[in-house]
């Protein structure tokens, strides 16, 4: 997949694979339209344009439009991070940010948590499998904790 269709994928809540499971298959929806409102949301953001201008592109309304914009901002951090761990962290942030929002308050609730992260381990596991990468080689990213100087260089070595 393209980085355009990664941006999809985000966007609209797929995993990398589903998404990939329709293309080819002239789905006018994978192919075409999510791909389209993605580069639409792209431009837009990079632009700042007004949410009115987003929706009226879009053929929507202004509260779905900022939506949409919202999750594209949130898909841009994990598809363009520097590389497939920092890609997974930012998903699994993401999630969790989603779950309290949304009340993690019972075990339905953390059951629903833990298949988002599933998700997007299945979506690291994809990128690496397009890089040819092992997860080892992202180690020390994975395991990276905040407020710690691990010194330059730390994170050019694999693991």
């Amino acid at each position: 997949m393209n980085r355009i269709q990664l941006l999809a994928a985000e966007t609209f809540y797929y995993s990398y694979a589903n998404y990939k499971d329709h293309l080819g298959i002239g789905n006018e929806r994978f192919e075409r339209l999510m791909p389209k409102w993605t580069a639409i949301l792209e431009r837009a953001t990079e632009e700042r344009w007004p949410v009115e201008e987003v929706a009226r592109r879009l053929g929507i309304e202004p509260d779905a439009a900022a939506d949409y914009l919202e999750s594209f901002v949130r898909a841009r951090a994990i598809v363009d991070a520097e590389n497939p761990a920092e890609s997974f962290r930012n998903g699994v942030r993401y999630a969790i940010e989603n779950a309290l929002d949304e009340g993690l308050k019972d075990k339905q609730a953390i059951e629903k948590l833990v298949t988002q992260i599933c998700y997007c381990a299945a979506d690291l596991a994809y990128l690496l499998d397009m890089e040819g990468k092992p997860l080892s080689r992202y180690s020390r990213h994975l395991r990276k904790e905040p407020d710690v100087d691990y010194g330059e260089g730390y994170f050019d070595e694999e693991d």
